[in-house]
Formats: C-alpha cells, structure tokens, sequence
C-alpha cells in the first residue's frame, strides 16, 4: 500500500463521522423547517385556545364595592363549574347528549358496517358507483345538509310526509319525542359513508389466501363475515367507534339550525348549545368556557373507559 493511500484512508477515518454528522444534523435541520408550519399552527389555533379556555374558566368578572364600582377578573377557581353543574338547563343538556350517544354511536357502526361488507362481498351492482355515492353526502356541509333535512322534517314543506299522511301515517320527526332520531339521522346520513370507506379499505387489506383457505374448508359468506371479517377488522371497527362517540358528544350545528324549526329544540338543548348562548347571549365566557371544558373531559373520559373495556374484551378473547 502507497503512503498516498495511506494517507487517503487516515483522512477517512479522521473526517468521514464528522461529515456523516453533517448530513445528518441538515437532514434534521430540513425536517423540522417542513414541520415549523403545522407546529406553529398547532400550538397557535389549538392548544393555545385550550389553555385560554381552561384559565378563562377559572375567573369570573365581579363588581367592586357594593357592585356599583367597575368590573374586575377574578380569580374563583371552581366556582364556574360549580354554577354548569348545578344549572337545570346544562344537566338535562347533558342527558339528551348521552341518550343522543346511544341512539348515534350503535346505528353508526352498524349501518357502515353493513355498507362496507355489502361492498366487500361484491353483491351490490356497480360497487364503484354506490361507493361514490354512498360517500357524496360527507361533502355537504353540515349547515346545507340540516337545511335541506329541515325542509323534508316540516310537513307543509315535505313530500315525504305528506305522502305518508294520504297514506294514513301521521309522522313528525321534530316532536319532543322524535327530534334525536332526527337529527340521528342527519348525522347518519353524512358520516356513515365516510366511515363506510374507512372499513372497506380494512377490508382490502385482509390477504386473500386466507379467504381461499376458508373457500377450500368449505365456509359459506356468513362464516367468512363472522369469523374472519369482522374479527380481522376489529381495530377499525373500534376507530370508527371512537370517532362516532367524540362526534356525537360535539353535537352543535344540527340542533342549532333546526332550533327556528321546532319549539322542541330551545337554546340550551346540548350543553355546547348552552355554552354558545352563555357565551353569546348572556355575556359570560367564563362559565361557557367551564361548560366546553367539562364537555372535552366527559368526551376524553369516555373514549378511555372505551378503550379500556375494548381492550379488556381484546385480551380476554386471546
């Protein structure tokens, strides 16, 4: 070996680590300018409006003196959630939003479950078309769907009804009886499909080897859907289940917009409803923000005991 190869190789091993460290601290340098952005928006519009929301929960303005003397913020620690607690209105807010929870979140998963198996199967004609449309009401805006719901819930306006009522059936979907279902409904009508296509794709990926080995053991559609399907799509079921319970504790829009159309919908019928009118009609940010924080802890509380319990079941299963 020459002394210039000799050379080459030492200047290898002196520098070769330190420019490897280069190219690595720069490709991290890289990556976390494309991630500055969404950071800096997170934090900005997300967790920031968390933190304001907890501490503004926590202060309340009061007048000094005899209350004739100016407003000040103080500091009262729980006694804004005091006040959501005990107020009639947010209580049977909460109620309604829980029963609303069980009508939602059983008729959700059934109903895109369904959708998605009878995709899977390949019995319905034109599964590219029904899958397409079974998907197009998720691009509605929520705001449009319940309008247009609205007009076919009011029997003067509705076809459906008045047709239903030639036929001797009298229905009035915006009673106090019927209005969840209503709007359990409208909810349905746009999210099913959008979770529809969250279980086909976990569908799709089930390997088909272990379909033809269940073919050559001779199982028939129900036994592939029973002990092969739904078990194998399992944590998506459970995904969609998830989400279907956040979002239904999140109910806002459909109520509020149907509110002008039925007496049985006042301003404090969910307790985001009754949030957005202490907030907005009495001036009160303070206890609005105690009323949406108490809402985002019984949402995370829920979606854990759920986990938990899926979990539980998961394992007691192996």
């Amino acid at each position: 070996m020459t002394a210039a190869a000799t050379a080459i190789t030492a200047d290898d091993v002196l520098h070769g680590p330190t420019d490897a460290r280069r190219r690595s601290n720069k490709r991290i340098g890289v990556a976390l300018l494309f991630v500055l952005p969404f950071t800096l928006m997170f934090l900005a519009f997300y967790v920031a409006p968390i933190i304001y929301a907890i501490v503004d929960s926590t202060f309340a303005m009061k007048s000094s003196g005899l209350g004739f003397g100016p407003q000040q913020h103080v500091f009262v620690f729980l006694d804004n959630y005091m006040a959501a607690l005990s107020s009639p209105d947010f209580q049977a807010g909460l109620g309604r939003l829980f029963l609303f929870c069980l009508i939602e979140v059983p008729l959700m998963v059934v109903t895109a479950g369904v959708l998605a198996l009878l995709l899977d199967t390949g019995k319905t004609l034109w599964p590219r078309g029904f899958r397409v449309i079974y998907f197009m009401p998720y691009g509605v805006p929520g705001v449009i769907a319940t309008l247009l719901w609205g007009f076919l819930y009011i029997p003067s306006t509705s076809p459906v009804l008045q047709g239903l009522s030639r036929a001797g059936i009298d229905l009035q979907p915006l009673d106090s009886g019927n209005v969840l279902f209503a709007i359990a409904n409208i909810s349905l009508w746009l999210y099913a499909g959008y979770n529809m296509i969250v279980l086909t794709a976990a569908l799709n990926s089930i390997p088909t080897e272990i379909y033809e080995a269940a073919r050559i053991d001779r199982a028939g559609e129900w036994a592939m859907v029973w002990r092969i399907k739904l078990p194998l799509i399992r944590p998506s079921i459970v995904l969609v289940t998830l989400f279907t319970i956040i979002g239904t504790l999140q109910l806002f829009v459909e109520p509020l917009v149907l509110s002008p159309l039925t007496t049985a919908i006042n301003s404090t019928f969910t307790p985001n409803m009754a949030a957005y009118n202490a907030a907005f009609a009495k001036n009160n940010s303070s206890v609005a923000a105690a009323m949406a924080v108490i809402v985002a802890v019984i949402a995370f509380a829920m979606s854990i005991g759920f986990l938990k319990i899926v979990n539980r079941k998961g394992s007691e299963a192996w």
